[in-house]
């Protein structure tokens, strides 16, 4: 039997979709990168804000196209939509035969086999501690991976619903993580990439306190890797500790994605953020002083709601103030169960799209700024493609770039490298959300 897997959402769910695939692989079922083959299809959906929920029943009515017209004759929806609308999705959609949660990756192997056997039914679970120690199926290029550390959230940001989908927050045995992190350089991963729904909050949970810093030295010292990125670093958990680990340890990426969300005091407590804005400048300060040649990306909200035109400006104000490297902004999504969800005071979309244009204008000049600045620097890079018209420029990443989120570094003169290859770049010029160079021998 073919099977095809398609993930879609954060590199969080990506996780998840290997965990699955390894578990397929297990049971020697084939696997397909082509739906039109493959005789059972699992969509991994996201439920996190609308575009995503829009984009995952898209997806599944897309797949359900095959079942009608082509090979497939089972349909599996999973993830966080699956989670969060089962009955609804079981009702309006009877071409799916089965519903699974969050919480039952690890056993797709007996959910197959039951829909095999033709049944249809939902499958979900109650939250439970964090384990994953089944062999993954890499779906990243060989150089690099991501590694789950902790599942779940209890920060409860008003706006989110990710505490309703995924449940509180889980750290990962410390154990487990070595082990797999172990196993992925054995296997050729140069690049590892740990993610969560908080990062800096790892091990408080298990552990009764933060063991962020001691898993990066600890990752620090497996020969063979190259180096370690941090996503999702919430600033609440931020220690000196973690601050030292970043700075001194070699592996370590110099990079920092740290969520804000917003600058106004008043908008962070309605959004139930716990920083405020002197706090976090205070933070930002220090990274930037501790840690030199730091590459500093944020996420914002704009039309979050009662956001006052006083409000946007302090955002505006604050954004201009902090330079950051890179920024996403999003558009405030009303999310049903959510408190910010309740409020009466929502905004307009058109005002939403326009602070949302705003937003990415400035940050777009502030990011050309700060690449054009890179220019005669020369910076390490990891090369993962080639442009199909001229096979001397490469595409490639730099410690500064994280993949699928930032920019490319264009290497020219790169016909003598291989995709996964580290080599050192000259950059000659800086765009807003890339920069190009010529390799130094």
């Amino acid at each position: 039997m073919k099977i095809g897997v398609v993930s879609l959402g954060c590199p969080k769910n990506l996780v998840d979709s290997e965990v699955m695939l390894g578990l397929i692989k297990e049971r020697n079922w084939e696997i397909t990168n082509d739906p039109a083959e493959a005789e059972l299809i699992i969509v991994n959906t996201c439920g996190f804000i609308e575009p995503a929920k829009e984009e995952s029943i898209n997806t599944i009515l897309q797949m359900a196209e095959h079942k009608k017209n082509g090979t497939c004759k089972h349909l599996l929806v999973t993830g966080c939509l699956g989670q969060r609308y089962a009955d609804e999705l079981y009702t309006s959609l009877p071409e799916v035969d089965a519903i699974v949660g969050t919480e039952c990756y690890s056993e797709i192997a007996a959910v197959i086999d039951r829909v095999l056997s033709g049944e249809r039914f939902i499958y979900l679970k109650p939250a439970m501690d964090y384990h994953q120690t089944t062999k993954r199926m890499l779906t990243t290029p060989k150089h690099y991976a991501y590694l789950k550390i902790a599942e779940g959230c209890d920060n409860c940001c008003s706006y989110c619903a990710i505490p309703l989908i995924r449940g509180p927050y889980r750290s990962r045995p410390y154990e487990e993580i070595i082990s797999e992190a172990k196993d992925l350089v054995q296997n050729g991963t140069q690049e590892i990439i740990l993610v969560a729904q908080d990062t800096t909050r790892y091990g408080e949970d298990l552990y009764g306190k933060l063991r962020l810093s001691e898993l990066l030295r600890d990752l620090n010292e497996l020969e063979g890797l190259k180096w370690i990125r941090l996503l999702y670093c919430y600033p609440q958990y931020f220690s000196d500790e973690l601050i030292q680990a970043i700075a001194s340890l070699p592996k370590v990426c110099k990079y920092i994605d740290i969520p804000l969300q917003h600058a106004s005091d008043s908008l962070l407590s309605s959004m139930n953020r716990h920083d405020t804005r002197a706090q976090v400048e205070e933070l930002l300060a220090k990274l930037r002083r501790e840690i030199p040649q730091l590459c500093l990306r944020s996420t914002f909200i704009v039309g979050f709601p009662g956001e006052t035109e006083e409000q946007f400006a302090e955002l505006k104000e604050f954004v201009a103030q902090e330079r950051f490297n890179c920024a996403g902004v999003f558009k405030y999504s009303q999310e049903e169960g959510t408190v910010a969800g309740q409020m009466s005071n929502q905004i307009p979309e058109e005002v939403k799209e326009q602070r949302f244009h705003e937003i990415m204008s400035l940050q777009a000049q502030i990011s050309e700024e700060l690449q054009q600045d890179r220019e005669g620097k020369v910076i390490e890079v990891v090369i993962e493609e080639f442009d199909q018209d001229n096979p001397s420029l490469a595409l490639g990443r730099s410690t500064w770039e994280a993949p699928d989120i930032d920019g490319k570094v264009f290497v020219e003169n790169a016909d003598r490298l291989r995709i996964g290859e580290f080599c050192w770049v000259k950059v000659s010029q800086g765009f807003t959300y890339e920069v190009v160079g010529e390799l130094v021998e």
